[in-house]
């Protein structure tokens, strides 16, 4: 991974080329949407375990499922799984024991304490939608709260190239997540887009944690 301070994922990833130009912009962590057939983003479990194959080892492989079985996920060669549906802890618990989990939810104060106080989950990822809709929310709201959530925060929904600074400044995430603002149409990722976003956080990384 990178020695920045605020990671960059890049969601929503459906080819190795695609894949290969993300890392190489600079993104640390790779979603891979598997058995989601509404989304123009989504992979058989043959496409994501090749993709996850060929990519290189300091490149963290994320599972994104909605509402799925832990056993579909441990077919993908990858330790970590974002839930993006409507799990319930019951569920949650049966994907810990196997992988890493990361929780993806629609901004809610309720539903952020809920999910902060579960001990299955690693990882928060905060949406303005239930994904994949480039819908943004209020990172004021999100912001008051961090000091109170344990967790690691990953912040989506909406962000692009000319507000991602504003949200790192803002919320202080330790990662954001990006898939439909790097697109030209749905489920086709833009190289150029991609560095651009990549840039983006890595200039706003600089001015923020900058001595």
């Amino acid at each position: 991974m990178s020695s920045r301070t605020t990671r960059i994922k890049i969601c929503g990833i459906t080819s190795i080329e695609i894949a290969n130009v993300a890392t190489n912009a600079g993104a640390d962590i790779i979603g891979l949407m598997v058995n989601v057939p509404a989304s123009p983003r989504n992979l058989s479990i043959e496409k994501a375990q090749e993709i996850a194959k060929a990519l290189p080892p300091q490149t963290m492989v994320v599972v994104v499922m909605q509402n799925e079985s832990a056993q579909i996920a441990e077919q993908i060669p990858s330790t970590w799984v974002q839930l993006h549906g409507d799990e319930d802890e019951q569920t949650v618990a049966e994907f810990a024991k196997t992988k890493h989990v990361i929780k993806g939810f629609r901004f809610d104060i309720e539903q952020v304490k809920r999910w902060n106080a579960d001990p299955h989950i690693d990882v928060l990822l905060i949406d303005g939608s239930s994904g994949g809709k480039g819908e943004s929310f209020d990172h004021q709201q999100l912001a008051q709260m961090m000091p109170t959530i344990e967790k690691p925060i990953i912040l989506a929904g909406g962000l692009n190239t000319e507000n991602v600074g504003d949200a790192i400044r803002t919320v202080r995430p330790f990662c954001v997540d990006v898939s439909s603002a790097v697109e030209t149409a749905p489920g086709e990722k833009d190289p150029a887009l991609i560095h651009a976003f990549c840039e983006a956080v890595i200039k706003a990384d600089n001015e923020v944690y900058r001595d």
